[in-house]
């Protein structure tokens, strides 16, 4: 799958490490429900290591359309808000 961080570029993550972006992702609705924003920035830093851990940059010439976008980590609640669904950031 192909991750965009945003402000950053685009990834891509195998679909093997959807456990591990999952994980993830539940940091990021915990802080999102506690409304906090310290913990937020934390748990978006941690997408962030996951997809770049796991993931494999594209090169800024390869446009390929994001499967996922993650905001940047200092991305407010608000604006985490505006991306989320039912199933969080990443979906499953």
């Amino acid at each position: 799958m192909i991750i965009r961080i945003l402000g950053e570029g685009q990834f891509r993550v195998p679909d093997t490490e959807l456990d591990r972006l999952n994980e993830a992702d539940g940091a990021v609705s915990q802080a999102i429900d506690s409304a906090d924003e310290q913990a937020l920035a934390a748990a978006l830093q941690g997408l962030h290591d996951v997809v770049r851990d796991r993931g494999v940059a594209l090169a800024d010439d390869e446009l390929v359309d994001s499967d996922l976008i993650v905001p940047d980590a200092e991305a407010s609640l608000d604006e985490v808000r505006d991306l989320l669904d039912e199933d969080g950031l990443i979906p499953g």
